[in-house]
């Protein structure tokens, strides 16, 4: 009778467990990025003495905010991380790295049934490939890298029946928004979360990392999206193990059951001031637009830069308009390079930052707007001041691109046809 999250923390604690209860969940990685870092570190050493880390071999630091180091602060706190670092025996991600959530999916790091915490408030990104993480403040990330283990509510599960099927210009982004739209900014409040139906199974790991992404908008705690054969061979080749995943019993009680119709989807969009205020990209089309930005850990994989190159190839980026495109991971990066997206992405007229990570989504990296400056971007969030003074709307990739082309919003038909 037990959902996702019930089996994953009943074999991590003490057994069987029940909605409600608080118990020790014991963890498989625990991780800290270039910003919390410090303050881990910090609490470590004034609150314990002699051995900081339960276990080295699980432990991570990740950067990914502003990498290379684009101020003092950024480039002091990455140091103090890495000497500790070489303290304790712990590895780095370093600046070349990418997303750490990524970095972790991509090393095998987490596999479906792992449990997984960090200092980054989409560590629930985790539930694509069916594993748990949770993002945590400093306190909490150092008493776990002191103890391997912290403390935690089990949550009640709500299941979520997407019914139907889509087709392109409609993709992932567009799902998730579908999803978003429909729950809200507290839809999930709380909760844990199953997703299910054909379009789901259908997605591919880069389209489950876009809909895990955007869990913590929706106020949830973890989404799973169960895995299929495609996800667990893509772990079994980074683990070189064989790999399973978790999956609820058929009589796991929920909390709540909803349905979402993805017939007929059409190209959505996030608007101001918050993510889940969704609107059907069509109705706001002529919108003209300053600057656009695709990349962040909703969109920066593969099939996200190839969504773009796409709508580019043959094209050029309006005059006026500033198009941003940075890679999630290394190994997008290189794959993005070795295929030729880059010359396409560099011939319509696109800034191609060379590094990745976090990209326009964070202070630390190029991609921020001005004053009343109008960007369409794939980040996760755009409330006011997010990325700076201006007007933030997300989108898809390759709404990101065919608007780039224009000048103006609108959908990637009016760019291939």
């Amino acid at each position: 009778m037990s959902t996702i999250v019930e089996r994953i923390f009943a074999e991590h604690s003490k057994g069987r467990v029940e909605p409600g209860e608080i118990i020790w969940l014991d963890l498989d990685v625990r991780t800290a990025r270039d910003f919390g870092g410090p303050n881990v570190v910090k609490h470590l050493k004034e609150h314990y003495e002699g051995d900081y880390l339960e276990n080295p071999e699980k432990t991570y630091f990740t950067f990914d905010l502003s990498v290379p180091a684009k101020t003092i602060k950024y480039a002091i706190n990455q140091q103090i991380c890495r000497r500790f670092a070489k303290e304790t025996g712990m590895k780095v991600f370093d600046v070349d790295a990418g997303i750490g959530t990524h970095v972790l999916l991509e090393k095998g790091i987490v596999r479906p049934g792992s449990t997984a915490v960090g200092t980054d408030s989409h560590y629930n990104i985790l539930g694509a490939i069916g594993a748990f993480g949770q993002g945590m403040g400093d306190k909490d990330i150092a008493f776990a890298f002191k103890t391997g283990r912290t403390w935690f509510e089990v949550p009640e599960t709500m299941k979520i029946n997407v019914e139907g099927d889509y087709k392109w210009p409609a993709t992932a982004r567009d799902l998730t928004f579908a999803v978003m739209g429909e729950l809200g900014s507290s839809g999930m409040l709380g909760k844990a979360a199953e997703y299910y139906g054909d379009a789901i199974d259908r997605l591919s790991l880069d389209g489950r990392v876009t809909l895990a992404s955007q869990t913590t908008e929706m106020g949830g705690i973890i989404a799973f999206i169960p895995p299929n054969k495609e996800v667990l061979s893509f772990v079994e080749e980074r683990t070189g193990e064989p790999v399973k995943g978790v999956y609820a019993d058929k009589d796991a009680q929920y909390s709540e059951e909803i349905d979402i119709d993805v017939n007929g989807l059409e190209p959505l969009m996030g608007t101001p001031p918050k993510p889940t205020n969704v609107k059907p990209v069509s109705e706001l089309e002529g919108m003209e637009i300053d600057s656009v930005f695709i990349g962040s850990c909703t969109n920066g994989r593969y099939e996200d830069m190839l969504a773009a190159a796409k709508v580019l190839k043959g094209n050029r980026v309006k005059e006026g308009v500033n198009l941003r495109i940075t890679p999630a991971t290394k190994e997008v990066w290189l794959r993005v390079i070795k295929e030729g997206l880059v010359d396409t992405f560099i011939d319509a007229g696109a800034v191609v930052l060379t590094n990745p990570g976090c990209g326009g989504c964070a202070e630390g990296m190029p991609g921020l707007v001005g004053e009343n400056e109008v960007e369409l971007s794939t980040t996760n969030r755009n409330y006011p001041g997010k990325q700076g003074p201006g007007k933030i709307y997300l989108v898809s990739p390759a709404v990101g691109a065919a608007s780039a082309i224009k000048g103006y919003l609108t959908t990637p038909e009016e760019v291939v046809k």
